[in-house]
């Protein structure tokens, strides 16, 4: 169904260029592909740091953000939209920038989508890890075993050895 969409689109967006062409002339058809084109940046540039502001705070407060990042990939997808030269792109990407299409398609997208947060090993999901963390300066570890090491007689005991 996609790859038929991909191809119906260019002669969809022709077919809106000549019915809005014929409608209100060639040159203001021309002056709204480029406001729409001006707004897209706009709206993108605006809504996009709002976007980056509420995901740091979800990740801040150690919930999940995956609804701030599907926002932030629909709010981008939609800047595009309104980029490209056309009618029915800019219809639908000035939908995705009203939140609640947002809301919408994130209850469709909500059980299908996963985004990973798990950062670099540290689990916010939940809030902070049970683990313990260590920290070590850098002569507290070294590759090569220390013979001298409690652990390492333990190992001995038990027949672990090297």
């Amino acid at each position: 169904m996609l790859p038929l969409l991909i191809l119906a689109l260019p002669l969809l967006e022709i077919a809106g260029f000549v019915v809005v062409g014929s409608e209100i002339g060639v040159l203001p058809t021309i002056g709204l592909v480029l406001l729409s084109a001006v707004v897209g940046s706009v709206l993108l540039r605006v809504q996009g740091f709002g976007v980056m502001t509420r995901i740091r705070n979800e990740l801040d407060a150690g919930r999940d953000p995956s609804k701030e990042l599907a926002n932030g990939a629909m709010i981008v997808l939609a800047g595009i939209l309104l980029l490209l030269p056309g009618f029915i792109t800019d219809i639908i990407g000035i939908l995705l920038f009203l939140p609640p299409v947002r809301e919408l398609a994130w209850r469709f997208l909500r059980k299908r989508v996963h985004f990973a947060t798990d950062f670099g090993g540290f689990a916010r999901r939940g809030g902070p890890t049970s683990g313990k963390t260590i920290d070590l300066d850098e002569g507290d570890f070294s590759r090569q075993p220390n013979p001298n090491s409690p652990w390492r007689s333990i190992g001995d005991e038990r027949g672990d050895r090297d």
